[in-house]
């Protein structure tokens, strides 16, 4: 894995008069993870689409290893090499793997496109990502129908990870799983990081599963960061409202969500 720092400064996105995305900065460690949290329309998704390219920054840069990743591309082989330090994991993973293709050929398309091994070479890479996240010979050889979700969203880490990126974007990537699925995934991923050395930009409205995978946190308000740090001390002693307002939100023994909802006008 290419284990290099990711520095994120004054990034914006505005869409006509909509601010998107306010001004936000961040540093990711090399093989350290990052929870940006927040409700819907926070700026999250925002953010990371502009870290990986797929939006254009209005202003600001996201540097990793210090080179400028918000500069133009020149030329194909520039525009595979820059897909390949920032991979992103999505929240459907059905969606996100060709329905019409394998598992073990959705790990070999990113293969084939990025590396020059040949098709033998291919075939045992496949097979090792797949087994690295927990897949056997039978659900490499099955269609993306045939798997479960947790083994879908399996299947597409496998292939995020096939290119050896230096940074791993998870968006909401284990929202739609059931909660069982979803700490195997989490889980897998810690053992990942552990072993890879990747670093990880965890995007999620969940600060349930925050606690469990990441080093820090950075909370998205309206586009802006309103409050930042390690995660023990933003969740266990927040200091914005909005951060307050987040915790209070998560269903617990005793929650009230009158209260919660009631908190809905402190910024």
């Amino acid at each position: 894995m290419r284990t290099r720092e990711l520095v994120v400064q004054g990034l914006c996105k505005r869409y006509g008069d909509h601010a998107a995305v306010d001004d936000v900065s961040f540093t990711l460690a090399p093989g350290a993870s990052l929870a940006v949290v927040g409700e819907s329309g926070s700026g999250k998704t925002t953010t990371v689409r502009m870290l990986v390219g797929l939006e254009r920054p209005d202003a600001g840069t996201v540097r990793l290893g210090g080179r400028d990743r918000t500069a133009r591309v020149r030329g194909r082989a520039e525009r595979l090499a820059r897909a390949r330090e920032i991979q992103m994991v999505f929240q459907d993973p059905y969606l996100s793997l060709d329905p019409r293709v394998t598992a073990a050929g959705c790990v070999d398309e990113v293969l084939r496109l990025h590396t020059r091994l040949d098709a033998a070479a291919r075939r045992a890479r496949a097979a090792e990502l797949l087994e690295q996240v927990g897949l056997g010979q039978r659900e490499a050889s099955a269609l993306p129908r045939r798997l479960s979700g947790g083994q879908r969203q399996r299947v597409a880490i496998a292939r995020a990870l096939a290119v050896e990126p230096g940074v791993l974007v998870l968006d909401e990537a284990v929202a739609a799983l059931d909660v069982s699925v979803q700490a195997q995934i989490l889980e897998l991923l810690a053992a990942i990081r552990r072993e890879a050395g990747v670093g990880y930009l965890f995007v999620t409205h969940d600060l349930a599963v925050v606690r469990h995978i990441a080093d820090e946190v950075l909370v998205l308000k309206s586009g802006r960061v309103v409050e930042s740090g390690p995660t023990d001390q933003v969740l266990d002693a927040p200091q914005h409202p909005y951060t307050r307002l987040l915790l209070d939100s998560v269903p617990r023994r005793g929650w009230d969500p009158g209260a919660a909802a009631g908190q809905r006008g402190l910024g």
